[in-house]
């Protein structure tokens, strides 16, 4: 029996108090995501975090240590973000010297901005995948679990992205 899994890789990227984030706005409404995405077949995870942040961001980025894992598990969450398992790797990076990270000329269909977001502003926005208390808790040299299920989404807000 096969177990199909998807396996993305996103950057958390950190500057002056501030992580550099991927705007999106779709049926759910607005949200924002980690810069990244999913690991293509023959492509290392390194790879393809470059890879997916260029795409994203049009920056160019130094990949540091493996900082979570996180395992979407669609049946814990009612099939919000779709009907696959994803298991993200984040990695903490930094930009490579003098990139300048902004909407590319051609970006995803949902994809609405690159922005900086304060990490003090984190836990008020709808961020993608719900990791706001693990990534303040690193910012700020706090011990956190690096493995962990993304916690189930309440159901008011699970009706929001079944609409």
């Amino acid at each position: 029996m096969t177990y199909p899994i998807r396996v993305g890789a996103r950057a958390i990227i950190i500057e002056q108090e501030s992580i550099l984030l991927v705007e999106c706005e779709d049926a759910t409404g607005l949200h924002y995501n980690l810069p990244g995405g999913g690991v293509e077949a023959g492509e290392s995870i390194v790879a393809a975090l470059k890879r997916e942040v260029i795409e994203e961001a049009s920056a160019e980025i130094e990949v540091g240590p493996l900082l979570f894992v996180i395992e979407y598990e669609p049946k814990r969450n009612a099939g919000w973000a779709g009907t696959t398992p994803v298991l993200s790797l984040i990695f903490d990076c930094q930009l490579s010297k003098n990139a300048q990270p902004h909407l590319p000329e051609k970006p995803d269909e949902y994809q609405t901005g690159v922005k900086w977001i304060k990490l003090s502003d984190l836990e008020s926005i709808e961020l993608l995948p719900h990791i706001s208390d693990q990534i303040i808790a690193y910012a700020h040299h706090q011990r956190v679990g690096r493995v962990f299920l993304e916690e189930p989404v309440a159901p008011d807000r699970i009706q929001k992205y079944l609409k």
